[in-house]
């Protein structure tokens, strides 16, 4: 009922009280999700990071899978990519700049835009407004497709924030946790309240349905039901179905990045929230979103920091083989 005021009071039990969740959340379960969730295409596409970090005043670089990848804007704001390894000698090329549309290499001053140069052949790249994504088939492996994986979002007015946080695991340790929600209010106490999940994934039905008060303050919350899917390989969102919110969506998106120091992969976390809401005036919401996005980002970076511990001990347990599931 969207004139209503959202906030709930709500009685929950005791922390050490509540009804344990560990006999419903079984590991093979979870790993056949896992199982088909990694088995659908992604064309070949990664996530990056925000459409926002990426700038037309200087590049922007990162590693995925150990491939370079320098992002940058071209002069009519089209996001671009390329190999991020200046193709004279190596300079990295997320250190240059940009100018008249084309990264320069701050070694020599090679510039390089949308074109093949040699050696060097730029990537495709997909700016979905939230989001800026880059393929890289040599890497992916899969059947190229024109553009990535989408998941439904809600439409305009929404306010938006991107979180990103890195771990010392794989792509499918981070989706693995997300397909475990019943650890949510026993790990993220401060967070959730009285989760239930009311449906688990089937051949013909291949989502979480699950009944949870996000916790405002106190015994004050907000009560949602939200479905959990898999779009892609390496995407899991989170759609309020019914609510305060229905529409929004929280996507967690699981990119590879190059190995550590020490020989342990290392994953980006990129948690894209979108908010939506039908109560007249939500748009309004969006002159004060410089003000709400960091409080989302805080909001998605502490749950993160909790669950990175989840995935990461997963990714130690199965590197030892010594995982349960």
């Amino acid at each position: 009922m969207p004139y209503r005021m959202p906030l709930r009071r709500f009685s929950a039990r005791p922390w050490p009280e509540q009804e344990p969740t560990w006999r419903d959340a079984k590991p093979a379960l979870i790993e056949a999700a896992l199982k088909r969730a990694t088995a659908r295409p992604s064309g070949n596409w990664y996530v990056v990071g925000a459409s926002s970090e990426i700038t037309a005043d200087r590049p922007f670089g990162r590693s995925i899978g150990g491939t370079e990848v320098v992002l940058w804007r071209g002069e009519d704001g089209e996001l671009l990519a390329g190999p991020g390894s200046c193709p004279h000698l190596g300079a990295p090329l997320c250190d240059g700049a940009v100018h008249a549309g084309k990264v320069v290499c701050r070694w020599h001053g090679l510039a390089l835009g949308g074109r093949k140069f040699g050696g060097w052949s730029p990537f495709p790249a997909h700016d979905d407004g939230v989001l800026v994504w880059v393929r890289l088939d040599a890497l992916g492996g899969e059947e190229p497709l024109p553009e990535p994986v989408l998941p439904e979002r809600p439409p305009a007015p929404f306010v938006d924030a991107v979180a990103t946080l890195v771990g010392r695991c794989e792509p499918d340790d981070v989706i693995a946790n997300r397909l475990d929600p019943w650890h949510g209010a026993w790990f993220h106490p401060y967070s959730f309240a009285n989760l239930s999940v009311l449906e688990t994934p089937t051949e013909e039905q291949d989502r979480f349905l699950v009944e949870v008060t996000f916790k405002v303050a106190g015994k004050v919350g907000v009560p949602v039901i939200a479905a959990f899917t898999c779009p892609e390989p390496r995407t899991i969102v989170m759609h309020i179905v019914e609510g305060e919110g229905a529409g929004s969506v929280v996507e967690t998106h699981a990119t590879p990045l190059s190995p550590g120091l020490d020989g342990a992969a290392r994953t980006a976390v990129v948690e894209a929230t979108i908010a939506h809401s039908a109560r007249p005036g939500f748009g309004l919401a969006r002159t004060v979103a410089p003000v709400i996005r960091p409080l989302m980002r805080m909001a998605a970076a502490r749950l993160w920091r909790d669950d990175l511990d989840y995935a990461e001990r997963r990714y130690a347990l199965r590197s030892k083989g010594l995982f349960p599931g």
